[in-house]
């Protein structure tokens, strides 16, 4: 079965109608708990993420648009040093002990949008326009969220595809929220996930 998996209950909706879907609640933690543990209840052979994001500077995308995840990273999972950010292959950790093994970039293998980026999942927020420039360098990453990679971690462990859509809110920089349109965002990501599915049904 396929799975739509969101993090609150706004993001989801306008799918309840038509696919079943799971509020993991904010953050990796919770979403990676609340899939494993319905996985266990269900057999799930594919998963989607459906949500909302922020774009980093300069990747292209403005709020409302929508994109999918050609990859997801875990954006701030490593190491500070006083050379810099180390990630878990400068540290010598896989995440998943595959062949080839994994890092901090997790693969996707569904993609229900034409536009695909480079997903970014962390901890905390970006609030500033250097580290929202830092993470860009770093990652290579387009829409910043808080769950994806957990996700896409889960299906890399339990061989189940994944894949991820997100509608645009805000820009990623210094906190402004009187410009985010977060229900649109929502909206619109829905109601591309909801095209993807027509069509392949």
């Amino acid at each position: 079965m396929l799975i739509v998996c969101v993090s609150t209950e706004l993001e989801g909706a306008l799918l309840r109608e038509h696919v079943p879907v799971l509020v993991t609640g904010v953050g990796a933690v919770n979403a990676a708990y609340a899939l494993t543990r319905f996985m266990a209840q269900k057999r799930v052979g594919e998963v989607i993420v459906c949500g909302i994001g922020g774009a980093y500077p300069g990747c292209g995308l403005a709020i409302g648009d929508v994109a999918c995840a050609a990859r997801e990273c875990y954006g701030d999972l490593g190491a500070n040093s006083p050379e810099g950010f180390l990630d878990m292959e400068a540290l010598g950790f896989p995440v998943v002990k595959s062949e080839p093994p994994i890092f901090n970039s997790l693969p996707m293998q569904i993609f229900p949008t034409e536009r695909r980026v480079g997903f970014v999942t962390v901890n905390t927020c970006t609030g500033s326009d250097a580290e929202a420039v830092a993470i860009t360098i770093r990652t290579g990453g387009a829409v910043e969220n808080m769950e994806g990679a957990a996700i896409a971690h889960v299906g890399a462990l339990s061989g189940i595809a994944v894949g991820e859509v997100r509608g645009v809110s805000n820009l990623v920089g210094r906190r402004n929220r009187s410009g985010w349109r977060v229900r649109e965002a929502a909206e619109a990501a829905q109601m591309a996930l909801l095209e993807w599915v027509r069509r392949r049904a």
